[in-house]
């Protein structure tokens, strides 16, 4: 039975130009089941998602032309890399064959160094050149002819169309001077052999260039790749043995020395350590460890030896969580990288018109010799409007800065995001967890009078027992701080954005409250929340308002306790400011951003943490289902919205924003919440990313600047538009030159964004 599954990647061979994109991309959809595929030229790969027979999409693919072959893991990658090599290595040598025969004909021809075509004994030395230019049209250029010949076939045109038209047409003509010299005026009796050879030799050498250039850009995964250890060393029977990664099984019980690389994420369950979570956080300092803690597969044990449970093996490890996510993204296409791809998969055909166009304009309207013009114009309008370079100006740019994002610990989903970060107006912060530590802590106990500290705490905490809210936890924090006991707890009730209300058993006597009930006595109802609780079950808690804005205006959470329909007192929470938040802020403003912050806490509190690091505009007492509303409505103001959060109770409002930045810590960092998930717990993230983004962007813009003026200037020039003007033409060597010299431009352009650096 043949395996189906969801997704899968493909490396495409065959593919020249950005033109062969459209034409993979629309035989894999054709394709029945393909949901979505994504070709990346500046990869060659293509990646496929449905449930489809990997040997339908080979097949397919080859049908259109082109090769393919599955990838299914590191051996896979491997092996295209090598071939990559292979390919560059080939065409380095097909260079220097064509090179060596060309160059010694181009140098000579201007000097009068060659025999005339009608000179005595000149017919044998051009058949010997015309058969020299042969053997580098079939060596040094035959996969131009082959790959013009399969999509012809396929009914498609890409760039080895116009290499091939070019450079044949030229050895043609030539050889028809040589053989037939009276078939073409005397004054046409030219040969273009050199061009032919030195045409081939430029474009090869062009492409092992940008080949090369090219495999810088893909360092990121490499390095993702590489942290992760070939052998593990596991403890079974009571030994420890060395395994291959791979054979590790869940559970199974793995030791970890100092300066190793953890192999798989797992929980420690004996020993202690500090390790270095740099590769997936992008904070250098390194983190302690002890039993129970999370441990992840690529992180390095710094000092102790522990053991740790394996729970997530193979593809579910964070580091291969990562390296796909950082590879879908970069296989991704923003908005202006589809119009590239739309546009340069009719650029060809147009190509092709005009330089039938510009054939016959020269015919009809040109000086004599017109063949010789005529082949010259239209030879050098088909060498240089090659699209390769408007191909790669996108797909080059987005796998660099998708790469940097990450060694950042910034892993951004997919290039639409990367796009719609450059154009950001407001920036919305979620408070706790965001801007704040997000490990409150209990910081006042104010008790009304007939009441006591100890009490108020204790009945709060027994509400608390088994919420996991990050106040609650505060409170029970305190609770075991103190050495407080607990009390039995019926009939709790959960209200949301409000608190809670239960029924607290009494105590064994005395009565944590003066005048209140005995053993055998009747439980406590207890209400612990906020001021609109308090309001709405009608509790007087006019003695505690002014104490409320005071803890308040400090940025601390105050929380009412009412017994029995009597306001007990507050029990105050803070959480503590991010030391870097501030700066992060600042960043942003520097960025020309609106900073908002939008909280289901009090106003107040809300307004002091606002007012301590900088924020502009704050949105407080916002229910958790009224954020999405509170994006649409700064949306429908005009602003391009992106919302940080903690990626898990923010997600609607992460996925209405135009940008969502979930902030992820610990292992599973919310991936799938947000379009871009930030490793690290700082804000400093956001600033990056969207930096990032920007360099990116306008990375893309001015690749696609330089490709369209490019051709726009060059294919004009080319038919001879200046010829009227200054009597120049465009020498088709030259013409190669330049096409071939304008995709490595526009790669080595892309790779400057891998030293770029946050400020």
């Amino acid at each position: 039975m043949t395996e189906l599954s969801d997704s899968r990647r493909l490396s495409i061979s065959g593919m020249s130009c950005a033109g062969c994109v459209a034409t993979v991309e629309n035989a894999l959809t054709g394709v029945p089941g393909v949901e979505e595929a994504s070709v990346n030229f500046a990869e060659h790969t293509a990646t496929v998602r449905g449930a489809v027979a990997t040997a339908a999409l080979i097949a397919a693919v080859e049908q259109a032309g082109y090769g393919a072959a599955e990838l299914r893991g590191a051996q896979d990658e491997s092996a295209k890399e090598a071939g990559e090599f292979a390919h560059y290595r080939r065409l380095l040598r097909k260079f220097t064959v064509a090179a060596l025969i060309g160059a010694p004909l181009m140098i000579l021809e201007p000097f009068g160094l060659m025999p005339h075509l009608d000179a005595p004994g000149a017919f044998p030395f051009w058949l010997a050149v015309g058969a020299a230019s042969l053997f580098v049209l079939i060596y040094a250029g035959g996969h131009f002819f082959s790959g013009a010949w399969k999509t012809f076939r396929g009914h498609n045109a890409n760039m080895d169309t116009l290499i091939a038209l070019g450079t044949g047409s030229a050895w043609m003509y030539s050889m028809l001077v040589v053989l037939f010299p009276a078939l073409v005026p005397s004054d046409a009796r030219h040969v273009y052999f050199e061009a032919a050879a030195i045409i081939i030799a430029l474009i090869n050498l062009g492409q092992a260039l940008e080949m090369r250039a090219r495999g810088k850009t893909s360092e990121a995964i490499k390095r993702l790749i590489g942290l992760q250890p070939k052998t593990a060393r596991v403890v079974r029977d009571g030994r420890e043995i060395d395994i291959p990664i791979a054979e590790v099984g869940l559970d199974d019980s793995v030791r970890v020395r100092p300066g190793e690389k953890i192999p798989v994420d797992g929980e420690i369950v004996d020993g202690h350590s500090t390790i270095d979570e740099s590769m997936l956080t992008g904070e250098p300092m390194p983190v302690e460890k002890k039993v129970g803690d999370p441990v992840v597969g690529g992180t390095i044990n710094k000092s102790g030896s522990f053991l740790f449970k394996a729970t997530r093996i193979g593809a579910d490890t964070a580091l291969a969580r990562i390296i796909e996510l950082v590879r879908r993204a970069q296989n991704s296409k923003p908005a202006i990288g589809r119009l590239a791809d739309r546009i340069s998969a009719v650029f060809v055909p147009a190509v092709l018109i005009v330089a039938v166009l510009t054939f016959l304009a020269w015919f009809n309207l040109g000086p004599e010799p017109k063949p010789a013009y005529l082949l010259v114009t239209t030879m050098t309008v088909l060498i240089i409007a090659c699209p390769c370079a408007l191909g790669l100006a996108t797909p080059i740019s987005i796998m660099v800065g998708v790469g940097k994002a990450a060694e950042y610990g910034i892993l951004i989903r997919n290039g639409e995001a990367l796009q719609q970060a450059g154009k950001l107006t407001a920036v919305v912060l979620d408070k706790t967890g965001t801007v704040t530590a997000g490990h409150p802590t209990v910081t006042a106990l104010v008790a009304l009078p007939g009441f006591d500290e100890q009490s108020l705490l204790a009945i709060a905490a027994s509400l608390e027992v088994g919420s996991e809210h990050p106040l609650a936890l505060a409170i029970l924090e305190a609770a075991k701080g103190k050495g407080v006991a607990l009390l039995p707890v019926t009939g709790f009730e959960a209200i949301a954005g409000q608190g809670v209300r239960a029924s607290v058993a009494p105590p064994p006597s005395p009565s944590p409250f003066e005048g209140e009930g005995r053993v055998g006595g009747s439980p406590y109802w207890v209400l612990l929340g906020n001021l609109a609780l308090m309001r709405r079950e009608n509790i007087d808690v006019a003695a505690l308002e002014a104490k409320a804005k005071e803890l308040a205006a400090r940025a601390q959470t105050p929380m009412y306790l009412a017994v029995n329909g009597k306001a007990a007192g507050i029990v105050a929470v803070a959480d503590p400011i991010k030391d870097d938040s501030q700066a992060a802020i600042a960043r942003m403003h520097a960025l020309g951003l609106k900073v908002i912050l939008l909280t289901g806490d009090n106003r107040a509190t809300a307004t002091a943490v606002a007012g301590q690091v900088g924020i502009d505009e704050v949105l407080a007492e916002v229910l958790p289902e009224d954020k999405v509303r509170q994006i649409e409505a700064l949306q429908a103001r005009g602003e391009i919205v992106a919302m940080v959060g903690d990626g898990i109770n923010d997600a609607p409002a992460l996925a209405q924003a135009d940008v969502g930045y979930a902030i992820g810590t610990g292992t599973d960092v919310a991936i799938e919440a947000g379009d871009v998930t930030l490793m690290r717990g700082s804000l400093h993230g956001v600033p990056d990313a969207i930096a990032i983004s920007r360099a990116t962007v306008r990375n893309i813009k001015q690749n696609l600047f330089g490709a369209f003026v490019y051709n726009i200037v060059g294919i004009p020039i080319a038919a001879g538009a200046l010829w009227p003007f200054t009597g120049l033409l465009l020498n088709p060597m030259i013409a190669g030159a330049a096409m071939a010299m304008s995709s490595v431009t526009v790669v080595s352009n892309a790779n400057r964004l891998r030293w770029f650096r946050s400020k």
